[in-house]
């Protein structure tokens, strides 16, 4: 892919130029891991930052990137997309060129102009909404996950498939990560001439959903997906439980939290998620896993597999570019493909994964999962 310099992008080089000096002598590479730390959604932050502790630290035991240091900078946008462009304008102004996240896609979103038009390197391994990339002609945007576009249709395929429900209930938090995914879902089910009984949003936050769960119990629904994130689920789930609704909820990645767990308690057994699939079961990865666990860390999460494969893309670039120049590392990931543990990886032009595979789990009490067979 030809990278297209805009006048912005030119002019920051000059001004990298002039600073190469100085630059050449910094002791490190800074890499920001920007999500979630505050909030209620924290524990896709720790996910995240997880992945990357792990890999910059292996990274940094073996001698580091380009003979530097590789220092990570946590960066909080409590997962709300107005704190997203704060914190990419924070990015830019301490002078760091590449950024793991954002988490969410909301605030991803918000970000990604500013992270492109200054010539930072994002690549986020959670934000799955199309619309962090679709159309944008970005050039340093890039993910190491799939898209709801991708993880919609999986979800639905076992709908229609295995589980076979003549009516169905579609709810989402009118947020652009689940309500996107809730619309992906509904009109693969439409498409399958499933009748989606119910199209409605909630209300992210609220702490009382009893009118919705009244409206599943009247609208003959024997299955509900559900478009959104954990907490809002959780209550979803034992608020059914507690009118004895009797449905199996299905949810996207952001729903896949052991802390709903604590929330639900043990309407949760039962619940289906799609995820990434278990790179952990991958035998090559049999050493990382145990890299992991060493340092008392969850391999087995949504995105930490994810995190450390984008740390793994970031140094592959730079490796493979010659030079800390987000630019040029952008160019090489465009153009080549990066071994990680999720897989050997590779990029269309706006940035997304040319492949990635979501499986269905099904979630117990436990707070454990399993691959879901019907």
């Amino acid at each position: 892919m030809k990278i297209r310099i805009t006048p912005l992008a030119a002019a920051l080089g000059l001004a990298a130029g002039m600073l190469a000096s100085s630059a050449a002598f910094a002791d490190t590479i800074k890499f920001a891991v920007a999500g979630p730390f505050t909030g209620a959604l924290t524990q896709y932050g720790e996910m995240v930052k997880q992945g990357v502790d792990t890999a910059v630290e292996q990274i940094n035991a073996k001698g580091g990137v380009l003979g530097k240091q590789i220092e990570v900078v946590v960066m909080d946008d409590a997962c709300e997309p107005k704190q997203g462009p704060v914190v990419a304008n924070r990015v830019v102004n301490e002078g760091i060129g590449y950024v793991v996240g954002h988490v969410c896609s909301g605030a991803t979103i918000a970000a990604t102009d500013i992270y492109n038009d200054e010539g930072v390197i994002m690549i986020s391994p959670s934000a799955t909404a199309p619309a962090v990339t679709e159309g944008k002609n970005y050039e340093t945007i890039f993910r190491t996950i799939g898209r709801d576009d991708q993880q919609g249709p999986a979800a639905a395929k076992v709908i229609i498939e295995q589980i076979k429900p003549k009516k169905v209930a579609v709810l989402h938090d009118k947020q652009s990560y689940g309500q996107g995914i809730a619309t992906a879902v509904k009109n693969d089910l439409e498409k399958a001439n499933i009748d989606v009984v119910l199209f409605e949003g909630i209300n992210a936050g609220d702490s009382d959903y009893s009118a919705v769960i009244t409206k599943l119990k009247g609208s003959g629904a024997e299955f509900v997906y559900y478009g959104g994130y954990h907490p809002e689920m959780g209550l979803l789930l034992r608020q059914g439980a507690e009118q004895n609704l009797g449905i199996t909820f299905m949810g996207p990645e952001g729903a896949g939290n052991p802390d709903i767990n604590a929330i639900a308690g043990d309407a949760v057994e039962g619940m289906l998620v799609t995820l990434p699939a278990d790179f952990t079961k991958d035998e090559a990865n049999e050493a990382l896993v145990k890299a992991f666990k060493d340092k008392g860390r969850d391999p087995g999460g949504a995105f930490q597999m994810t995190a450390y494969s984008a740390v793994q893309a970031l140094v592959a670039g730079l490796e493979g570019a010659g030079k800390d120049d987000p630019i040029a590392v952008a160019e090489y990931l465009h153009a080549n493909s990066v071994d990680t543990p999720i897989g050997t990886i590779s990029w269309n032009e706006q940035g997304d994964l040319k492949e990635f595979k979501f499986d269905v789990f099904t979630w117990h009490k436990d707070g454990s999962k399993s691959v879901f067979a019907q």
